[in-house]
This record gives structure tokens, sequence and C-alpha cells, in this order.
């Protein structure tokens, strides 16, 4: 019965892929309708008919728009066969570099009975696919698939005989076990018998090629000289592309049912535990990436071990989430990595890849664009972060006036009034202390400026009704409010300074055609929207605190694998730091924080050594 669904499902695809190259053959066809009429009136002219002046007028005009459509026709044409489709940005694995991998996804191409993948890419990312990379304008196929599609007579057959690539998600490879990944893999290796067909090859390649010409016509259209006929091309290729877009669609659709039938022969039980593993995977990605490389990108460094700590994440996830019982042992098991010659060389290639593509990072390393090791992540981004913020947190407070607090003017109750820190006798602090931030956050109203500049003023209230002002950007607290202003006015300046280049061509260890992205996107797929201002003051506050226990107390910098950076006192994490400084930002209720430094032994009126 799944044979019989398997066939079922896969000419319904090639009913599609045949809709698709009717479209594609009847654009020919218009194309070719004035060159038709033109023929037909030269031949009746020279054989006697259709003679007098009024056709002598109709043939000219025939035969030249009858050039004209086809030059047209003949351009675009050439600019959708030429237009280079997007490639994924992918570390290129050779077979010498994993012969084991290859073994295991050969032998499960020869379990399924389709053809096997032409070679194998790792994505920083949780998911696998198949991606074609035939087209004429990535050049020739690997010698390997060369060898493979010789001996067939047919040139479109030979194009189309070309298995396409695949891409796994390279924390798939560290977390998973072999058994789990070659389950995973299998309803995606599957998908090489529907797309060894040529008339799905041959319509997937128009469609590709279509998208390519749309925006390849995008780009001409920048340059106001060739905008006209930018214009006229990405019109016609839109027309297509929506002609196209629903048989596409079904045929696509009709591909991936047929892999998925044919691949439900082969370790069905070990896939149930797989896809488990795989959702658990992308929580911990996901988690790994936001919280703990996206502050050392942010910095300028860049983890060079991104796969093996997602190993701890998920392994500390499993630790912390009852639901994950159990999954910590499968670790005594062999991990799909182990497939690989060199795991740490390819860990590193997919890093920095990441990097590039999820913050928009420099292709290389440089002075500005290091890696990183795990062991060294506390001391080169923890404390560098925390030390950078909290000398920008100090350098708005002097934009805006705010006055440094004396070791003797220090006050420990919220009560105390700013003019009474600013009006304090004695000779300033010789740095920067914790206090002044408290006693600027719990004064009333926005703080004084500097001579000859005019004060902030704070954000304008909107009414919210029954709603939660927290829902606001800025806090309630007027003088939070203004210092949040203006210190993501002075990050916004400091990252657009400092916004890495795009340029140097693609990341170490891909291919040739790893180059045919756009670069001038990055990041191409962002982690998250920008910071708010509240957030950033939030964060700065946080820092200012961190950096204090560190010089009062001896605290020091950590790595947490699923929160990212920690502050650690006496060698516990600490965990209830964050709704006290939330109080502090939102309602000037420093209370909670002081509390906390008391207890902690935090003396905020010290100076503190910033970045």
């Amino acid at each position: 019965m799944t044979g019989i669904g398997v066939e079922a499902r896969a000419q319904g695809a090639r009913a599609r892929a045949l809709a698709v190259l009717r479209i594609r053959g009847r654009a020919l066809a218009v194309a070719m309708l004035p060159a038709a009429a033109a023929v037909i009136l030269l031949t009746g002219g020279s054989s006697g008919h259709f003679t007098g002046h009024g056709w002598d007028i109709a043939r000219w005009v025939t035969s030249v728009f009858a050039v004209l459509v086809l030059l047209a026709a003949g351009l675009i044409a050439l600019v959708v066969v030429r237009a280079r489709p997007a490639v994924t940005p992918t570390v290129a694995i050779a077979e010498s570099a994993a012969p084991d991998l290859y073994r295991l996804v050969r032998d499960l191409a020869d379990r399924l009975d389709v053809p096997a993948p032409s070679a194998i890419a790792l994505t920083p990312d949780c998911d696998s696919w198949l991606e074609d990379r035939t087209h004429p304008a990535h050049g020739p196929p690997p010698p390997r698939a060369q060898d493979e599609i010789a001996g067939h007579g047919h040139h479109a057959h030979r194009r189309t005989s070309v298995a396409p690539v695949l891409v796994i998600g390279s924390p798939f490879l560290w977390w998973m076990r072999v058994g789990e990944l070659r389950a995973v893999l299998a309803p995606v290796v599957a998908g090489t018998g529907p797309s060894a067909h040529p008339d799905v090859a041959a319509a997937r390649r128009f469609v590709r090629g279509l998208d390519a010409a749309v925006a390849a016509a995008a780009d001409r259209g920048r340059n106001p000289v060739v905008r006209p006929l930018g214009a006229g091309i990405g019109w016609v290729a839109r027309l297509l592309l929506r002609s196209c877009q629903v048989h596409a669609a079904e045929m696509e659709r009709g591909v991936a049912a047929a892999a998925a039938d044919r691949a439900q022969s082969v370790d069905y039980g070990v896939r149930i535990v797989a896809q488990e593993q795989v959702g658990l995977a992308y929580a911990g990605w996901d988690r790994l990436l936001t919280r703990v490389a996206l502050p050392a990108w942010r910095m300028g460094r860049w983890p060079s071990r991104l796969d093996a700590g997602v190993v701890a994440a998920l392994t500390e996830l499993s630790r912390r989430d009852r639901l994950a019982e159990g999954f910590a042992s499968r670790l005594g098991e062999r991990p799909a990595c182990d497939l690989l010659e060199e795991p740490g060389a390819v860990d590193e290639a997919t890093s920095l890849l990441a990097a590039r593509l999820f913050h928009g990072g420099p292709a290389e390393t440089g002075p500005d664009w290091s890696p990183v090791a795990w062991q060294e992540y506390p001391d080169e981004v923890v404390d560098r972060k925390w030390r950078t913020d909290a000398a920008r947190l100090h350098r708005v407070l002097d934009v805006l006036g705010v006055r440094r607090t004396t070791p003797a003017g220090d006050i420990t109750t919220a009560d105390t009034s700013i003019a009474d820190i600013n009006t304090a006798d004695g000779p300033t602090a010789d740095g920067p202390t914790l206090a002044r931030v408290l006693t600027h956050l719990t004064g009333p109203g926005p703080g004084p400026a500097r001579e000859g500049e005019p004060g902030p003023h704070p954000a304008p209230r909107i009414p919210l009704g029954d709603e939660d002002e927290d829902d606001e950007d800025l806090p309630r607290n007027p003088r939070s409010a203004a210092l949040a202003t203006r210190l993501g006015a002075e990050v916004a300046r400091e990252e657009a300074g400092a916004m890495p280049a795009g340029s140097g061509g693609p990341p170490v260890g891909q291919g040739p055609d790893a180059a045919l992205w756009d670069d001038r996107s990055l990041p191409l797929l962002p982690l998250q929207p920008p910071r708010t201002d509240r957030e950033l003051l939030a964060d700065h506050v946080t820092a200012m605190v961190c950096c204090a226990a560190m010089d009062t107390v001896g605290a020091t910098p950590g790595l947490d694998w699923l929160d990212g950076p920690t502050l650690l006192v006496d060698g516990e994490r600490v965990t209830d730091l964050t709704p006290r400084v939330l109080s502090l930002v939102e309602d000037g209720d420093a209370i909670p924080l002081r509390t906390w430094l008391v207890e902690v032994g935090i003396r905020p009126e010290k100076p503190v050594r910033l970045g």
C-alpha cells in the first residue's frame, strides 16, 4: 500500500511539473506569434497573395514588431537562464573530510532505492533539506556527478540527472546520535527520487530562474540607464512566476509527501525519538545563539565552538527540565559528529558562518573580530561587556550633567534628593560608583544638565487607559526615561560606526557557489529585533551592579549555557538580580536592590574599574 501511495504522490508532483512547463511553453508561443504572422505575410507576398500597398505596410510593421518581440523574448530568456538563483550559504563537506558520513547517506539512499545526494554541506541551523545547485550559472557539476550521468545521450536528461546537495543542520550532528541522524535524514534523502525526474527538475529550474531574474532585474533597476529595461524584464518574470506559483507549490508538496511515504519503512521507531531530539535541539540552539553567542558578537568576538556549546546547553536543559529527563543518558552513545574526520575545524567554520548569517559579522577574523573559546568566554566577553556597558552608562551621566558622588555624600536610603548629593562638601570620588547611578535614578524628576546644555525632556506620556503602562517603550520613572533615551542614542551611534563591512568573500570552508548570496542584506537572519531603550538601560544598570560586585566582594563573571552571562558570588550563580534592577529602573525604587547589596556586602560608594 505504501508503494502505491508513493507512486500516486509522485505522479501528482509530475503532473504539476508538467503544468509549470506548459506555462513556459505558452509564454514561448506568445513570443513566437508575431514572428509566425510575419512569416505568413512574407510568404503570401512572395507567392503573389496579399498584394497591394496596405499589405506591404502590414508586412513591414509585422516584421519589425516580430523582430523586437523576439529580441525581447531572447533577452528575457537569457536573463532567466543565466541569472543566479539564491544559494544557501553553507560549509561544504568534502568526502575526504567525512567518509563515514558519506557512507551513511549512500547506504540510506540504497535502502530507499533513490539516487544518493551529489554532495553534503552543513548549515548553522536546525533544519535539513535538498538544494539543487545544477543551474548553469553555478558552473559544471562536480566530477563525480559528471561520471554518474555519463552515457546519457539527451542533453536535458544529463542536466537533470545530477542529484541535489544534502544540507544538514550542524546542531544535529553534535547533539544527535548516529541512528537518530539517519532516521531524521531518511525523508530528506528520499526526496532525491522525485528530484531526479526530468520534468520535476526542469520545472524547478524554470521557477528558480524566474525568481533569480526578478532579483536581477531589481538590481539593474538601481542603475538609471538600464532601469526601464530592468523594469520590463522584472514585470514579465513576475507575471510568469505568479502564473506558476500554485502549480509549483503543489509540485513541492507532492514531492515532499512522496519522500515521506517512501521513508516510512526506514528506522520508523527511531524516527519518533529523533523527532523529539529535533525539537529539543531547536530550543537549545535558539537559546545558545540569543543568550550566549549574541553578546559575544556584539563585543566583536565570535564563539568558535557553537556546536559543542549546544551539547552543553542541551545537557543543562535536560538537567533542569523534568520533561527532558533521560535525554542526557543518550550521551553515552556515539554522537553523529564522530562521522567527521575533524569535527573541531568544521565546528569553527560553521560558527563563523553563524555569526555572519545571524549578526552580519565579517567573513574573516580580524583585529575587531576574533574567535573566543568557551573557557575564555567569562573573562574575554562577560567581564569586558559589563565594564564597557558601565563605562558607557557613566559617560551618558556625564553628558546629562550628573555629578559624581563622594564617599561621604552617599546616602543608603531612597529618601535623599539629588540636590543633597550635588551640593555635598568634599572632593569628588576618584572613580565612577554605583551610588551615583542609584541616587540619580531615585531622585525626583529629570536630572540637571551641564551649564550651557539644554536638559533632557522626558518622553511624552501616552494615555493607555486600562492598559498596563509596562507596554511602553520607556520606563515610568522620568529620570530613567531621560537616561534611557540618551543611552539608546549613544548605543545606536556606536553600532552604526562599528557596522561590519559585510564584504571580503564567503566564510571559510564554503564552496565557490556559496558566494552567490547578497552581502548587502546582512544579517540575513537576524536573531531578534533591536533592543528598546528600556532594555538597554536595564542591561547597563545590571552591568554596573556586576562591576561593583566584582571589585568590592570578589565576585566573578560566569557563563550559563541557557541564560548567557551570569554573576557568580562565592561560586554560586546570582538569579534574583533582574527584578531588583527593574524595580529601580521602572519605578525609581532602589530599596530591593540596596537590600541585596547589603546582604552580599557590596559597597556602592566604592569606585569601580571600567572597560
